[in-house]
């Protein structure tokens, strides 16, 4: 029997990971909400924010350092990693490899994700393609 650890975390990692989203939409609470620093965003922003990552990072992957589910929460502690190949946030592509990593905590009622908030530094990401460096503002 498969569990909703399971399901969870492969529909995600599909979607995240691979850019196939089928089975993260077919999870996906009509109500699905994604909350971060940047505020919330619904299903069709995510799935925009998916192929976006996967069209300006070639060999785009996620790897789960650990996932547990508590009650009605699945917790994946991830890293992804890519190449720079593609324009992102009006950047040129750098060719730089960049590694991120971060958490999400995933909620469900009825076999169904009802939310989710995520927990990473965007200030890596930048960093890692030259957009911005870590410790330093520009005034």
């Amino acid at each position: 029997m498969t569990t909703m650890l399971d399901r969870v975390t492969n529909a995600w990692v599909k979607a995240w990971g691979e850019g196939d989203t089928a089975s993260f939409e077919a999870l996906a609470h009509d109500g699905y909400v994604r909350h971060s620093k940047s505020g919330e965003e619904h299903l069709p922003e995510v799935l925009r924010n998916i192929e976006e990552q996967h069209t300006a990072f070639s060999d785009f992957g996620i790897r789960v350092l650990s996932a547990i589910e508590d009650h009605n929460l699945v917790a994946i502690h991830w890293e992804s990693t890519g190449t720079h190949t593609g324009e992102f946030m009006g950047v040129p592509p750098t060719g730089r490899t960049v590694t991120v990593s971060g958490a999400s905590f995933i909620r469900y009622r009825d076999g169904k994700i009802t939310s989710e908030s995520v927990v990473w530094d965007p200030r890596e990401l930048l960093a890692a393609v030259g957009i911005w460096h870590l410790g330093h503002q520009h005034v």
